[in-house]
Formats: C-alpha cells, structure tokens, sequence
C-alpha cells in the first residue's frame, strides 16, 4: 500500500525539484508517471526535463509517442500510464483516487506555495485522500530542503 506525499514547493520551482523527485525515485527502481492537466504546460516541462540534472541525462518521453510502455519516466494527461507506473507525480492541481494511492508505491502532489488556487486544491485533495483512509505526508520545502510538517 503507497501513500500520497504532498510537496509544498516554497523556495523552488517545479521545474527545479522535479528533476531531484524523479531521480530518486528512478533510484528505488520505480517507473514513474508525471501527470498534468494541459498539455502545452507539459511540452514546456518536457524542454525543462532535458536541461536537468545538469551532471547527467533523466530519461523521459511525453504520452502518445510509439515507445511510452519502455519510458522510466512519462508525461501525461491521462490516468492510464502505458509505461506501467507504480509512483504518480501530480502537478498543475491534476486528479489523483484514493484507489491510486492504494496501489501505486507512492503518489506525489507537488504545488506551488505561491498560488492561492494551488494551495486551496492540494488542501482539498488531503481532506479527500486522508478521508477516504490513505496514508499521506506534508513536506515543505520553507527551510531550504525537505521537511515532513505532518504525517496522517
């Protein structure tokens, strides 16, 4: 059974603490489905994802190219994930089930802290997963680097 983890991003973008999430989760030997809601957000993701990590190659594609089932790392703005991922990283408010948490190794919900809208959506995406009984943790980055702030 997974849990979600909710990523307060604070002193950071997504552009900049995605690229270490997705590594290390690549590093737990987890396949890895970042999904959002716009697609043109996720073509200016995809050009960011090639310029980090600045000391190596994160390998990933976007949904709907002939090779989705072999990539490590996929974009999407469907459930479904052809590459058989077992972590789902949400951005951009996008749509995670309690059923999702429960069979996933870990679903990430990573929000800008800056964005009213943002924080009212991932608190109410808390309110529904904690209720529906998932496990879920709070992690801000405010200090610099990755804090738990609350566990459920």
């Amino acid at each position: 059974m997974g849990a979600a983890y909710f990523y307060h991003l604070t002193q950071q973008p997504l552009e900049a603490a995605l690229p270490r999430l997705l590594e290390a989760s690549l590093k737990r030997g987890w396949r890895v489905a970042v999904r959002g809601r716009n697609p043109r957000y996720l073509d200016w993701l995809d050009q960011k994802l090639w310029l980090e990590p600045e000391d190596g190659f994160l390998p990933h594609g976007q949904a709907g190219g002939p090779h989705d089932a072999l990539q490590p790392v996929l974009l999407t703005t469907e459930a479904e994930a052809p590459n058989g991922a077992t972590c789902v990283m949400s951005v951009e408010g996008a749509q995670v089930t309690a059923e999702e948490v429960n069979g996933l190794d870990r679903v990430c919900i990573l929000f800008d802290g800056g964005d009213a809208a943002a924080l009212e959506r991932a608190r109410s995406q808390w309110r529904e997963l904690t209720a529906a009984g998932c496990g879920a943790q709070y992690w801000s980055d405010e200090s610099g680097s990755w804090v738990k702030k609350s566990e459920r």
